[in-house]
């Protein structure tokens, strides 16, 4: 594909500039939170939960690698289509780009459906032919906008999204001056182009918003990724820095002065050898535990149907959706009503003598067990698991049993006694190579009881526990 030469870095910071002082010109609350008071809701003693308007045009940066992109749906029939609500997306209207110019006069807002540009089945591709199939975009924007109305008497939550990943990248190739590993001309070849594109798409809607008389912030980024950095032990500190990144660089373009929250999604898929573990699964709970409210792991993806592809990594166009609409439950309660959020993740483990208690934050107690899944081990110490793992100085522990004892608590019943020891506790982390029937290679069956059902897909979605490991001394 033919690109323009791309212009000189002071030539678009000029232009970024000029985006900011338009935006900032037409914005009349400086980015700052507004209420659904303000907003014209109801006012009286029952109205239900303070919402925050902030912007007209809400931004969600959607960043990552295949799954981020729709990655193995091409085949698979697209479902959101059409868009219910007014949610929106940038149009390129045959714009080439790179380079990045957020002022070219063709570029325009319109409807938010799928596909978000048209899909481009060579890999590797970047942005703007990074475009695979289905995104959780779409879905995600709906259930956003449905939430909101149904809490705030119809009133219209607009969101803007930008849909930056990379499929098969690493995070050296999505950060924030990032490399693609291989040889080609600077921001004209087939990858490293996330960050700069997510900085030009913010900035022409900026000024697009600012042109419609708009204001615009970006309420949330969207973190789908980890299978390319499944042995990174340093992936938790490369999230962070992501993170830190996009807040340095974003809110200058739009004038904000609110932080913006990263949704992190755990992968369950890589590698898939037998008796091998994802570090980057853990690195994506662990750094949601160590920046809360800053980064939040949203959950696993395991319980999701991978039956469409051999690989069992990638979704089909349904699953798509359910993910979105996940996203977008969490999105609402930490963006929209400003409250934590957290998976269902441990908080507290004892052990005594050949038992683990392990208490955990249950976003909708009670706990339960899903007795639809086959057992993820079955053979070897951990048959007995349900997806729990434990070690003892190294070597495995035989399970006898796993009960939940109380709506936030499981108990592990070891064969050995574990006085002394140094003991580590998993769950959903090492795979036996096989992949569950129509799943993939990590799956556990423990849940909350959540009654949420998303309004694409009609599908029910409670919370599944998070993949970890934790060293307990």
């Amino acid at each position: 594909m033919p690109y323009a030469k791309p212009r000189s870095r002071a030539t678009l910071l000029s232009l970024l500039l000029v985006s900011l002082l338009l935006v900032s010109a037409c914005s009349s609350n400086g980015g700052k939170p507004g209420t659904a008071t303000d907003a014209g809701a109801d006012t009286g003693a029952d109205a239900g939960p303070t919402l925050s308007f902030a912007w007209d045009w809400t931004g969600v940066i959607g960043t990552g690698q295949s799954l981020s992109v729709g990655g193995g749906d091409s085949g698979t029939p697209l479902v959101a289509k059409t868009q219910l609500y007014n949610n929106l997306k940038l149009a390129l209207n045959g714009a080439l780009v790179p380079p990045f110019d957020p002022t070219i006069d063709s570029l325009s807002m319109v409807p938010l459906v799928e596909p978000i540009r048209p899909t481009d089945p060579s890999y590797p591709s970047a942005y703007p032919g990074n475009l695979d199939g289905e995104t959780p975009h779409t879905a995600m924007s709906e259930q956003i906008t449905k939430m909101v109305m149904d809490a705030a008497n119809g009133h219209d939550y607009i969101t803007a999204h930008t849909v930056v990943g990379e499929s098969g990248q690493p995070m050296s190739v999505i950060k924030k001056n990032g490399v693609f590993p291989g040889p080609f001309e600077a921001n004209t070849g087939t990858g490293a182009r996330a960050y700069a594109a997510t900085l030009f798409e913010v900035a022409a809607i900026a000024r697009l918003a600012a042109a419609a008389g708009k204001t615009y912030g970006v309420g949330a980024i969207s973190l789908i990724h980890g299978e390319a950095d499944a042995g990174n032990i340093n992936y938790a500190s490369d999230i962070f820095q992501l993170y830190s990144d996009y807040n340095a660089d974003l809110p200058p373009l739009t004038g904000q002065t609110a932080t913006i929250p990263m949704l992190v999604s755990q992968q369950n898929s890589v590698p898939s050898t037998a008796g091998s573990a994802s570090i980057s699964a853990v690195g994506q709970w662990q750094v949601g535990v160590d920046h809360p409210g800053d980064i939040i792991c949203v959950g696993p993806k395991y319980q999701y149907d991978y039956s469409g592809d051999s690989t069992r990594v990638h979704l089909s166009a349904l699953e798509y959706d359910e993910l979105g609409e996940k996203m977008a439950q969490v999105y609402y309660q930490r963006v929209v009503l400003g409250q934590d959020w957290q998976p269902l993740q441990p908080i507290n483990e004892t052990v005594s003598g050949n038992t683990i208690t392990l208490q955990f934050h249950v976003p909708v107690p009670p706990l339960v067990w899903d007795d639809n899944m086959p057992p993820p081990h079955t053979s070897g110490p951990w048959a007995n698991g349900r997806g729990f793992e434990v070690s003892a100085a190294g070597p495995p522990q035989t399970i006898d049993s796993v009960e939940i004892i109380a709506p936030d608590t499981v108990k592990i019943t070891c064969h050995s006694d574990l006085t002394g020891l140094a003991v580590t506790v998993a769950y959903a982390i090492t795979t036996d190579g096989v992949a569950m029937p129509k799943g993939t290679f990590r799956w556990g069956h423990l849940k909350d009881s959540d009654p949420f059902v998303g309004s694409v897909t009609n599908t029910p979605q409670p919370n599944w526990a998070v993949a970890f490991s934790k060293d307990l001394f």
